[in-house]
């Protein structure tokens, strides 16, 4: 997924209550951008991140009648970690290092770019000749600084690889990092926390007691926090305040996502589809993505998103 010009024009962000569990209220509204629906949560001006995570985009629900799809042409990165994550439907992902990777619901693409990578993601041709939905969340990671130049590299984890625990009427899986006594067998070195909830009326997600970043992302439903006197429906990332143990509730039958874990060290600076910890290394990947110096997509090397002005 690529950045635009109008990144945060459609979110809203209010304070919490003082002393209460929320800190931040981030609602975003979906909009069209060509054939994709698309919501951004990160970055706002008032929340860059939360944890390592810098960047979410909620995709969809979108529909593709028969002989139709969607097409993310080969775009690059630098200095992230892409984690794509699907609640329906299904995409094929390509890239620079020769990855080619179908991802179905479930499932783990887990992506970094290091020094530079490019990919594209696009319907499989089964979704594309018979149409279909496309649902699920793509992250950005960032990552230490000492890494940004490191290798780029490409894994892929099936929906059976995570590890799923159930009671108080959840189902939830830990993506990455550990919680509810359970630990995912993907690893980053900016230890993210990612775990994916269906709560049933009433059903609740604890959220341990830690001084690390956490934020709860409502997929769909309604859900309130320790009995607050509101609750929150799709598109909201209540951003944590307190240290202490609280507790997620559905109010209705509910998917959320919980994300966060430890703040990167140093400023991290956002440029379309780049991040890095100087403005000077932005500078040289937009230079170099202007120049076409970028390593190609073997089977995917015709088309490009082009540099945004400015």
């Amino acid at each position: 997924m690529t950045q635009r010009p109008d990144d945060h024009e459609a979110t809203v962000v209010r304070d919490g209550d003082p002393g209460g569990p929320i800190a931040r209220v981030i609602e975003a509204r979906p909009r069209s951008i060509g054939a994709f629906a698309v919501a951004r949560a990160l970055p706002v001006r008032e929340q860059r991140a939360v944890g390592p995570f810098v960047f979410l985009d909620h995709m969809g629900p979108m529909t593709f009648a028969p002989g139709s799809g969607f097409d993310v042409k080969p775009h690059p990165h630098i200095g992230l970690s892409t984690v794509t994550y699907l609640f329906e439907g299904g995409c094929v992902h390509r890239d620079s290092l020769g990855s080619v990777q179908e991802i179905r619901p479930g499932e783990i693409n887990l992506m970094t770019a290091g020094r530079g990578v490019v990919h594209s993601e696009r319907s499989g041709p089964a979704e594309r000749a018979a149409g279909g939905t496309l649902h699920g969340l793509q992250l950005w990671l960032g990552v230490p600084s000492d890494r940004e130049e490191d290798d780029p590299s490409f894994e892929h984890r099936p929906r059976g690889d995570f590890p799923e625990l159930s009671g108080d009427g959840r189902r939830a899986r830990v993506l990455l990092g550990a919680a509810l006594g359970a630990t995912s067998p993907m690893a980053h070195p900016s230890r993210p926390l990612l775990v994916d909830a269906t709560l049933d009326a009433g059903g609740s997600l604890p959220i341990a007691a830690t001084s690390e970043d956490r934020a709860v992302y409502v997929v769909e439903g309604e859900v309130a926090l320790d009995g607050q006197g509101r609750s929150f429906g799709p598109l909201h990332l209540l951003v944590v305040a307190a240290t202490e143990a609280i507790r997620v509730t559905a109010v209705r039958p509910s998917r959320v996502v919980l994300l966060g874990g430890p703040p990167l060290s140093g400023r991290r600076f956002l440029d379309w589809n780049f991040v890095a910890s100087s403005r000077e290394r932005l500078d040289r990947a937009r230079e170099a993505w202007r120049a076409q110096t970028f390593p190609r997509i073997p089977g995917d090397d015709e088309e490009f998103v082009p540099l945004p002005p400015g």
